[in-house]
């Protein structure tokens, strides 16, 4: 007799996340007494505006509780409308604009209204592991390309031109990237979506990271096409990761799918998170998360000399989001080793590149800025130690 409960071979694909188990021993080493120095997971240590959490308390107050559209309350979809005029200079329609559970719930809706089962996405590697997972839970077939120094870590056109092939149906790339920290630039996404295009294909930008990029101009790819799907967030750059909220800019030719799917996924974004969200942009948030950005900054530019003059390799410097991605070799062949061996015997914790994909996954660690700069002091203190230049 077969077994009811035999998973779906979809789940054969879908890999942990190594990280969450390194953070788990992390908590159980404190719980035990030791000091660790968090670098491993990608969450701020800034807490939720203060002005956001009372409009969200006002909110709860208020009763607001029941649903709302699928899409989202007019309100937000204004207030999201105005900061792309705002920030950017571009008019993106409130129309367009999608609110949805986080930006992992705009993912799955752009996948699940692009792709038939065994259809392919081309996304780079290393990269954000949950991409790839969210199009293998559509059926489809991620295709990780391996990317190196030589394009920042991402996906261009030209791998566009080599990879798709007749199966394919959209590339993925991010802006600020997760692992890397690296960035596209106005004319990569325009070749990226012409070269999608002409393919029949789409494009998919993800910038949940937008907001956090250091020294270089900010280009959302909103408006460049047509085939342009971009995804984003106020996770990252406006703290509110558990708040559960992002959003995503829809072409007028998705607009009505993505609504139907967002109806029978989860019938509506989080009612208090969206009416919370709306303090998000008011001038005296936007300034401390201004103030923010720039703390980001300069962790960035101690952390990446430091790394750099232990020996790590880090051979641009990556403008963008709160990440380090570093070429670990000179410590040995697997970086799942090291990164055990920092934590339990330094006490610092970071990311194995084995997350992030395959292509020199063993090569790499993951240094994430989300702590103070006296706690990256005390982590590179450590880690120098460890390694003997202490």
């Amino acid at each position: 007799m077969s077994d009811p409960l035999r998973l779906a071979r979809r789940m054969g694909g879908i890999a942990p996340f190594h990280v969450m188990d390194l953070l788990a021993r992390a908590q159980q080493l404190e719980a035990e007494g030791r000091d660790i120095v968090h670098m491993e997971v990608g969450e701020s240590d800034f807490d939720t505006p203060s002005a956001v959490v009372e409009a969200g308390r006002a909110a709860l107050a208020e009763g607001r509780t029941r649903y709302t559209p699928a899409l989202g309350i007019p309100a937000l979809r204004e207030a999201i409308s105005r900061h792309y005029r705002d920030y950017y200079g571009v008019d993106v329609p409130a129309e367009r604009i999608a609110v949805t559970p986080g930006a992992s719930g705009a993912l799955q809706l752009a996948l699940g209204v692009l792709l038939d089962p065994g259809q392919k996405v081309l996304m780079a590697d290393p990269g954000y592991p949950c991409n790839r997972h969210f199009v293998r839970f559509c059926d489809g077939e991620p295709v990780s390309v391996p990317a190196g120094v030589e394009s920042d870590y991402q996906l261009h056109a030209a791998h566009v031109e080599e990879h798709w092939d007749s199966a394919t149906r959209a590339a993925m790339v991010a802006t600020p990237a997760n692992p890397t920290g690296t960035l596209l630039d106005r004319a990569q996404l325009v070749a990226l979506a012409e070269a999608t295009a002409a393919r029949g294909g789409a494009l998919l930008v993800d910038e949940i990271y937008h907001g956090l990029v250091y020294g270089v101009e900010e280009v959302t790819a909103a408006t460049l096409a047509d085939n342009v799907i971009v995804i984003n967030s106020f996770s990252k750059y406006f703290g509110m990761t558990g708040w559960r909220l992002g959003w995503m800019v829809v072409p007028p030719g998705l607009l009505r799918a993505v609504e139907r799917l967002a109806q029978n996924i989860y019938l509506a974004p989080s009612t208090p998170a969206q009416y919370a969200a709306l303090a998000a942009f008011e001038p005296e948030v936007l300034a401390e998360l201004e103030v923010r950005r720039t703390e980001f900054a300069r962790r960035r530019d101690f952390l990446l000399p430091a790394l750099r003059e232990l020996g790590f390799l880090i051979p641009s410097t990556p403008n963008g989001a709160f990440y380090l991605y570093a070429d670990s070799r000179r410590f040995g062949d697997d970086s799942q080793v090291l990164a055990r061996r920092f934590l339990e015997e330094a006490g610092v914790a970071v990311a194995p590149g084995i997350d992030f994909g395959a292509h020199r996954a063993a090569d790499h660690l993951r240094f994430a800025y989300t702590t103070s700069v006296s706690r990256l002091e005390e982590g590179v203190a450590r880690i120098a130690r460890l390694l003997g230049q202490g």
